[in-house]
């Protein structure tokens, strides 16, 4: 059931449905309820349930195939988001890592005493 905490009952959906993939209660391959039983067993309408179903599809938790469903998506293919994940997120920590060598190496060059001494006009 949706609830009044001020947080958008899409979001609550796609929380708890997130909640039950990722918790193994939902396999792989699995198909999810229909949008009419997942808008009666959260009590909210047919278009909040389908605004969720897209968050899902955005986060590639799941897939839709016309006139059959949405299913949980296969391992194969969460085992690829994930080694996607983990690329990303080696790429922030290496540019995290190039951002603090460039401050390091812009406080060397602005220094006093690093800068060049400059002629006097006269």
């Amino acid at each position: 059931m949706v609830k009044k905490t001020g947080r958008p009952g899409y979001l609550q959906i796609a929380d708890e449905l997130r909640e039950r993939i990722r918790g193994g209660f939902l396999a792989p391959g699995e198909p999810l309820p229909s949008t009419a039983q997942l808008a009666e067993q959260f009590d909210a309408s047919l278009s909040v349930v389908k605004m969720a179903m897209g968050i899902l599809r955005n986060e590639g938790l799941v897939v839709g195939q016309q006139g059959k469903g949405v299913f949980v998506r296969e391992d194969d293919q969460l085992a690829q988001d994930g080694d996607l994940r983990a690329e990303v997120t080696a790429l922030r920590n290496a540019v995290q890592d190039l951002t603090r060598r460039l401050e390091q190496v812009e406080a060397v060059l602005h220094t006093p005493e690093q800068a060049p001494a400059r002629k006097a006009r006269g």
